[in-house]
C-alpha cells in the first residue's frame, strides 16, 4: 500500500509540476487496476487543489477530471456525491479551472449511481455560477453533452425544476454559433418540446433563442472532417419549431414573414417548415394567420419560376387544409375549413372561366392541392368548380381550350382520389357523373389528337372511381376504344387508347371479352378487297397497322384470367391461319403475334388458373404449329409457312420461357417431361391436332434441311427457365444430343440454340461428378474440334464452347478456367482470333434469353469483377508476345471486358492497363474505339498519375479520332478532349496550340451534336493559361 500511495504521490507530482500529460492516463489505469481509489487521488491532490496559484489549483482539477473520464463507471453513489460537492464549490472558483471542472461534472452525468437530486443541484449550480457563451467550443459542447445526459437518465428530476430548467437552457444557448454545438442545442430543445417540459413562462425565450438561426443559412467548409451538413441542421431545428402548438403564435407569423423573402431556399425552408408544423396543430392555432398564409401560399404558387417551391407550396396548402379538416364541427363553433375555402374559392375560381385560361394551371394546382387533404375539403370545392368546368368545356369551341379544361377535370379527379380514406367511400363526383361521361365521350370522337388522349387519359381516372361509370358507360367507352383502335392511325393517340383498355378491362373484363375481343378478331381476319394495285398497296399496309393496333390491344386488355383465356386463342388463332395460309398474315404479324403473347405471359396475374391455360393450351399449340410448319418445310414445296422463319420461332422463345418461369412446381415438372419426350423420342401425344409422323427426330438434322432441327430454340424455351428445383427428365441422353447437334450440325440458329440449350441446363444442374465429367467430355471435343484446322466445324464448337464458358462462369464452377485459357489462346487464331475477341462481350454481358435471373440461372454475384481480376494478367502478357498482326484481336478483348465493368471498377482497375487502352485508342475496329472511349472518359475526369505520364500519346490518338466516320466515336473523343483541359494546367498548357488546330475542324462537322461538342471543347482549351481560365 505504502508503494500504492508513493506511486501516486508521483503520478500527481509529474502532472502537476512536471506538466507531463500522459501521466493522466497512467493514473487512470492505477484507478482501474485498483492500486488506489478515486478519493485517494483527492486526497494527494489536496495541496495543489488548495494552492494560492491558479494555474496549480487549475492542473489538478484537470487531473482529477481525466480519470474521472476514463473511471466513472466504477464509482460508488457515495464517491459521486463527494466529487459533485467538490466541483460544484470548484465553479465559484477562478475561471481558468472552470473549463476542467464542466468536464469531471460532465464525467460525472454518465454515472447510473448520480444520488437522487443531484442533478438539480449540478444545473442550479452551473446556471448560476457558469456564462455559458462565454466560454471556448470544447466547454460549451461539454455543458450541451451534461444537459444531454441528464436528460436521458434524470429526466423527472429535471421537470420537477419547472420553467427553471427551460430558463437556464435559453441562457446558456443564447448566442451560439458554432455549427457542431448547435446540433447538441437543438437536440436539447427537440427533447424540451416533444417530452412534455414545462415551459411555463418561457415559451417565446425558448423559440427566439432557437427561431433566430431560421431559416438555417450553413454552408459547411470542403473536407469537413465534423461531417456536419446544412440538411441536418435545418432538419433539427424544424423538429424543434415544429414540436408544439405553443410555437403556432410565434411561428406562423415567422414563416409568413420568411416568405417574402427573395432567397428560394429560404422560401423553401419555410414552405417545408409549415407543412411540419400545421399537421402538429389543431385547427384554433392557425385561426387568425389563415389570411397571411392564404395570401403568401398564393403568391408562391402564381409567380415562382421554381418548380421545388411550388411543389412545397402546394404541399403546405394540402397540410393546412387537412389540418382544418379536423377540426370537429358543432352548432356553437366557426367552420374554419369553408372560411378558408371560401378564400381559396374566390381568389381561384374565376380563373378557370377567363377567355384565355391564362392562370387556370395555378389556380387549378391550388384547388386540387387543397381538394386533395380530405373528404370533406373535396366535396367542398368540387361542388363549387365542377359545375363552370363543365359548362366552360361545352361552350369552348377550341380544341385547345377543351383539352386544358379536361386536364384540369382529370387532376381534380386524381386529387379526389388521394382524398379519399376508404374505397367503399362514395365519390364526390358522382353528382356529374352524367356530364362528366358526357365530356369524355364527345372528346373521344373529337380529330384532335391531343383532346383524344387527354380524353382517354380522364376515362381511365373515372373508371378506377367506385361507382362513377354504370354497365352501360362502360359499354359505350369500350365500343369508342374498339373503333379508335380500329380507326385512329395516330401513334400516340393508338397508344393512349391501348393504354386505357388495358386499365379498364384489369376493371370491367367481362364487357371487353364480349365486345372488343370478337370485334378485333373479325377485324384481323379480314383482307383488304384487291381493287388495283396502287389501292392494294395502300390497303395492305393500313391493314397491317389496324392489325398491329389490334394485337396489342388484346394483350393491353389479357390481365385478367378471365380475358386470357378468350384472347389467347385468338392471337393462337392468327399463328395457326398464317401457318396454313387460310388468312395472309405476313412474317411480321406472326411475330407481333407472338409478342403480344410474351406481354400477356409477363403481365397476367399469377394464379393456377393461368397457369393451366399457358401449360395445357399455349405451349402445345404453339409446338404443335411450329412442328406442323417443320414437317411442311421438309416436304413438297407449295406454300411456305412463315412459322419455319427464323424471327418467328425467336419470337416464340420468350413466349414459352416466360410462361414457363412462373409455372407452379407441379405443371413446371410435367412441362420438361413433355419437352424432353418431345425432342429425344418424338412423343407427340400431349400436341393438338396429333397427326404427325412417327420416329421424329428433331435433335438430328437431316441433309441439308434445318427446318425441324430448329425447333430446338423452342427446347431450350421450355427447359432453361425451370425453377432449379424442378429436374429436368433424361438429362444426360439429352445434354449428349445437344452437344452432338451443336458440334456437328450446319444451320447456324440449330447449332447456336443447342449450344444455349446446352449452357442453360448445365448452368443450373446440380454440382458433383456427374457434372464435372459432363463438362470434362465436352471440353476434351471442343478442344480436338478447335486445334483441328482442317476441322469444317470449328465455328460451331467455338460458338459451344462460349456458351458453356458463360454457364460455368456465372456459377464459379473450378472446370471454367480450362475453357477461358483456350478462349485466350484462340485470341491467336487466324480464322477464329477476331470471333474470339468478339466472345467476350457474350461472356461478360447479359444474355437476353437464356442464363438470366427471370430464368432463374445460377448467377454468383461479382462474377464479372472476378473475371477481370483473374484474367488481366494473361491479357496483358498475350498482347506483349502476340505478333503485331493479332494485337488488335487482344486490344478489342481487353476493350469488350473492360467495358462490361462497373464504373467504379474501371477507375480503379484501369491505370495498369492504360497502355494496352491507348493502342486500343489505334485499332481500327471503330467498335473498339468507342468502348474504349466510353472506359477511359471516368478515368480521364479524375487522371490518375500514370495518366498524366501518358499525356503525349493520350492526346494525339484522342486528336486523331475527332476525323473518325463515326460519329459517336468523334463526339466521345471530343469530350474526353475538353475533360483532358481540366488536368493540371502546367501539364497541359504545352499542347493547347496543337488542340485549338485540330478542334478547328470538327467545329465544321456536319453533325450538330459533334459541333456543340467542339465548341465546348475548343472554349474550355483557349481560356487555358488565361486569368479565370482552368
Amino acid at each position: 500500500m505504502a508503494a500504492d500511495s508513493t506511486l501516486l504521490l508521483s503520478l500527481v507530482e509529474e502532472f502537476i509540476s512536471g506538466l507531463q500529460d500522459s501521466k493522466a492516463k497512467d493514473t487512470a489505469t492505477g484507478v482501474k487496476d485498483g492500486k488506489f481509489t478515486v478519493l485517494q487521488l483527492v486526497e494527494a491532490l489536496g495541496p495543489s487543489l488548495t494552492s494560492s496559484q491558479s494555474h496549480t489549483r487549475a492542473r489538478g482539477v484537470q487531473l482529477l477530471s481525466e480519470v474521472l473520464q476514463e473511471c466513472y463507471g466504477s464509482l460508488t453513489e457515495t464517491e459521486v456525491e463527494v466529487l459533485i460537492a467538490f466541483y460544484e464549490n470548484r465553479l465559484k472558483d477562478h475561471y481558468v479551472i472552470t473549463p476542467p471542472v464542466l468536464r469531471g461534472l460532465g464525467a460525472l452525468t454518465k454515472c447510473t449511481v448520480l444520488p437522487p437530486g443531484s442533478a438539480v443541484s449540478m444545473l442550479r449550480s452551473l446556471f448560476q455560477d457558469v456564462h455559458v457563451q462565454s466560454l471556448m467550443l470544447a466547454e460549451r459542447a461539454c455543458v450541451y453533452n451534461m444537459l444531454i445526459n441528464l436528460m436521458a437518465t434524470r429526466e423527472a428530476e429535471l421537470k420537477g425544476l419547472g420553467a427553471d430548467f427551460v430558463f437556464g437552457f435559453v441562457q446558456s444557448m443564447d448566442g451560439e454559433r458554432d455549427p457542431r454545438n448547435l446540433l447538441l442545442a437543438f437536440q436539447i430543445a427537440k427533447n424540451i418540446v416533444l417530452r412534455g417540459y414545462d415551459l411555463g413562462k418561457f415559451a417565446e425565450e425558448l423559440f427566439e433563442v432557437t427561431s433566430c438561426y431560421f431559416p438555417i443559412d450553413f454552408s459547411p467548409p470542403p473536407n469537413d472532417p465534423h461531417g456536419i451538413t446544412k440538411e441536418e441542421l435545418i432538419q433539427m431545428l424544424r423538429d424543434v419549431l415544429t414540436g408544439t402548438s405553443r410555437f403556432a403564435e410565434f411561428l406562423l407569423p415567422l414563416i409568413i414573414e420568411k416568405l417574402d423573402s427573395d432567397v428560394q431556399s429560404s422560401k423553401l425552408d419555410s414552405l417545408q417548415t409549415l407543412t411540419a408544423a400545421v399537421s402538429q396543430y389543431e385547427h384554433k392555432d392557425l385561426a387568425e394567420f389563415l389570411e397571411g398564409l392564404w395570401a403568401s401560399l398564393r403568391r408562391e404558387v402564381f409567380q415562382t419560376a421554381s418548380e421545388k417551391i411550388e411543389s412545397a407550396g402546394l404541399a403546405a396548402l394540402t397540410a393546412l387544409t387537412s389540418c382544418l379538416s379536423r377540426s370537429v364541427l358543432n352548432s356553437d363553433s366557426e367552420d374554419y375549413l369553408s372560411t378558408f375555402l371560401d378564400l381559396v374559392l374566390k381568389d381561384c375560381k374565376h380563373h378557370l372561366s377567363e377567355p384565355d385560361l391564362k392562370l387556370v394551371w395555378p389556380s387549378a394546382k391550388l384547388l386540387q392541392a387543397a381538394c386533395s387533404a380530405s373528404n370533406r375539403a373535396s366535396y367542398i370545392i368540387t361542388a363549387a368548380v365542377m359545375p363552370s368546368l363543365i359548362d366552360q368545356y361545352n361552350s369552348r369551341a377550341q380544341c385547345s381550350h377543351r383539352r386544358t379544361l379536361l386536364e384540369v377535370v382529370q387532376r381534380f379527379i386524381l386529387s379526389v382520389t388521394m382524398s379519399r380514406s376508404s374505397e367503399n367511400e362514395e365519390s364526390v363526383f358522382l353528382a356529374f357523373r352524367p356530364s362528366l361521361c358526357c365530356m369524355v365521350f364527345s372528346a373521344l370522337t373529337e380529330t384532335n389528337a391531343s383532346l383524344q388522349i387527354t380524353a382517354n387519359s380522364v376515362l381511365t381516372s373515372l373508371a378506377q372511381q367506385r361507382g362513377l361509370l354504370l354497365d352501360s358507360d362502360i359499354e359505350l367507352a369500350v365500343d369508342h376504344l374498339t373503333r379508335l383502335v380500329l380507326t385512329e392511325n395516330d401513334a400516340e393517340v393508338s397508344l393512349a387508347v391501348v393504354e386505357c383498355a388495358g386499365a379498364l378491362a384489369a376493371l370491367h373484363p367481362a364487357s371487353f371479352i364480349t365486345k372488343l375481343i370478337p370485334r378485333l378478331k373479325k377485324e384481323m381476319f379480314s383482307e383488304p378487297m384487291d381493287h388495283d394495285n396502287e389501292r392494294t398497296v395502300s390497303e395492305r399496309h393500313s391493314h397491317h397497322a389496324v392489325r398491329q393496333r389490334c394485337l396489342s390491344a388484346l394483350a393491353a386488355v389479357s390481365t385478367q384470367p378471365s380475358v386470357v383465356q378468350e384472347s389467347t386463342p385468338v392471337i393462337l388463332e392468327v399463328l395457326s391461319s398464317a401457318h396454313t395460309g387460310s388468312v395472309g398474315f405476313s412474317v411480321v404479324e406472326v411475330v407481333l403475334a407472338c409478342r403480344s403473347l410474351q406481354r400477356i405471359a409477363e403481365q397476367v396475374q399469377d394464379t393456377e388458373e393461368t397457369g393451366r391455360c399457358f401449360h395445357d393450351i399455349i405451349i402445345p399449340r404453339l409446338l404443335s404449329l411450329a412442328l406442323q410448319a417443320a414437317l411442311q418445310g421438309d416436304g413438297s414445296p407449295g406454300h411456305c409457312s412463315p412459322l419455319v422463319e427464323e424471327a418467328v420461332l425467336s419470337a416464340m422463345v420468350p413466349v414459352i420461357s416466360t410462361s414457363c418461369s412462373r409455372l407452379q412446381p407441379t405443371l413446371a415438372e410435367q412441362t420438361a417431361s413433355r419437352a424432353v419426350s418431345l425432342f429425344l423420342h418424338g412423343d407427340v401425344s400431349f400436341l393438338p391436332d396429333n397427326s404427325f409422323p412417327s420416329h421424329i427426330q428433331l435433335l438430328k438434322q437431316r441433309g441439308d434441311s434445318w427446318s425441324q432441327s430448329q425447333m430446338v430454340c423452342l427446347l431450350m424455351g421450355c427447359v432453361c427457365s425451370l425453377p432449379r428445383s424442378v429436374e429436368v427428365p433424361q438429362i444426360e441422353e439429352l445434354l449428349s444430343e445437344l452437344e452432338e447437334m451443336s458440334c456437328t450440325c450446319s444451320h447456324p440458329l440449330s447449332y447456336t440454340s443447342a449450344a444455349k440449350c446446352f449452357a442453360g441446363l448445365v448452368n443450373k444442374r446440380p454440382k458433383g461428378d456427374s457434372l464435372d465429367s459432363q463438362i470434362q467430355s465436352s471440353v476434351k471435343r471442343v478442344c480436338r474440334e478447335l486445334d483441328s484446322a482442317s476441322a469444317s466445324v470449328r465455328t460451331q464448337a467455338f460458338t459451344f464452347m462460349i456458351w458453356v464458358a458463360k454457364a460455368l462462369l456465372l456459377r464459379y464452377h473450378p472446370l471454367f478456367t480450362i475453357l477461358t485459357d483456350k478462349l485466350f489462346s484462340l485470341l491467336d487464331d487466324a480464322d477464329l482470333g477476331p470471333m474470339a475477341a468478339d466472345g467476350f462481350t457474350l461472356l461478360m454481358s447479359d444474355s437476353a434469353d437464356i442464363l438470366n435471373r427471370s430464368c432463374h440461372a445460377d448467377i454468383r454475384i461479382m462474377y464479372r469483377q472476378r473475371f477481370f481480376s483473374e484474367n488481366s494478367d494473361k491479357l496483358v502478357q498475350g498482347f506483349n508476345a502476340a505478333p503485331q498482326e493479332k494485337k488488335p484481336n487482344y486490344l478489342k478483348a481487353l476493350s469488350n471486358i473492360v467495358n462490361t465493368l462497373p464504373k467504379q471498377v474501371q477507375v480503379t482497375e484501369l491505370p495498369k492497363l492504360l497502355s494496352l487502352l491507348l493502342e486500343a485508342l489505334s485499332c481500327p475496329d471503330q467498335g473498339v474505339q468507342l468502348s474504349t472511349l466510353s472506359c477511359l472518359q471516368p478515368v480521364i475526369m479524375d487522371p490518375p498519375p500514370v495518366l498524366v505520364q501518358q499525356l503525349e500519346a493520350l492526346v494525339s490518338r484522342l486528336l486523331a479520332l475527332t476525323s473518325s466516320p463515326d460519329m459517336n466515336v468523334r463526339i466521345t473523343s471530343l469530350r474526353c478532349i475538353h475533360a483532358v483541359s481540366r488536368f493540371p494546367e502546367h501539364e497541359v498548357l504545352p499542347f493547347r496550340a496543337r488542340v485549338l488546330r485540330a478542334l478547328a475542324r470538327p467545329l465544321d462537322d456536319r453533325k450538330r451534336l459533334v459541333r456543340s461538342e467542339a465548341v465546348k471543347a475548343r472554349g474550355q482549351w483557349f481560356l487555358l493559361g488565361s486569368p479565370g481560365g482552368s
